[in-house]
């Protein structure tokens, strides 16, 4: 039986190496984003590939339009075996002591509101596939570490090193709620930049070797947490 993964928060790095990584092994690959250019170009790309694919356009800060993408997946490709959530909220509320609700508000909904909103949704799926999955993009300012909590309020990052370190403790409260339903919950974190993307550097990721690290993650079903620099 066909297999379906729901990329969320597709672009040129993390989730294109996913969405190659996960085609190539089967699945159906349905890519979510903001940018329906963006979306097509991925979706032609894959089925270059021989992926099968398609493109849905929601915001990952809306939840009820997070809803209505897993239930517009359900219908064209069926049941979801696993859910890859590579959405970022940006820079919203850099400045901590100077953010209003609105933009702390936005970064935490992209973080954790919408995650918790698409695992709601495909959460059936996942119970009753057997494999179903919940695979996490983070990146290392949601480290408790006291010299990256420096680095993030000198460079005015401070707001999504909070949603980070908020969707990292909800990777572990999600794993343990979901383990006895045999459904998996992992996550890489980033401790770098990643090549193909605009902000890369000389010693980037490959997006294929996030790719694969996810997938390593998902057959073996066993460490929730995996980081990668």
């Amino acid at each position: 039986m066909p297999k379906t993964i729901i990329v969320v928060g597709f672009g040129p790095g993390i989730s294109t190496g996913v969405a190659e990584k996960f085609g190539a092994e089967g699945f159906n690959v349905a890519l979510v984003g903001r940018s329906q250019d963006r979306l097509d170009a991925g979706v032609a790309a894959l089925k270059a590939k021989g992926v099968t694919a398609g493109a849905f356009v929601a915001d990952a800060a809306d939840p009820d339009a997070i809803r209505a993408m897993v239930k517009a997946v359900r219908q064209k490709f069926g049941a979801i075996t696993a859910v890859h959530w590579n959405a970022i909220g940006g820079t919203a509320a850099g400045d901590l002591l100077a953010a209003d609700a609105t933009a702390l508000g936005s970064i935490l909904n992209v973080a954790v509101v919408g995650l918790l909103a698409a695992l709601q949704e495909a959460l059936p799926d996942l119970k009753a596939d057997g494999q179903g999955a919940v695979l996490v993009t983070n990146g290392a300012f949601g480290e408790l570490n006291p010299q990256v909590d420096q680095y993030a309020v000198g460079s005015k990052n401070a707001g999504i090193a909070l949603a980070n370190a908020a969707k990292h403790k909800l990777v572990g409260l999600l794993a343990q709620q979901l383990k006895p339903e045999n459904v998996y919950v992992g996550e890489v974190m980033i401790a770098g930049t990643i090549k193909g993307t605009g902000w890369a550097g000389e010693n980037s990721i490959e997006p294929a070797v996030v790719g694969a690290k996810f997938w390593e993650l998902f057959a073996a079903r066993s460490e929730v947490y995996a980081r990668l620099s």
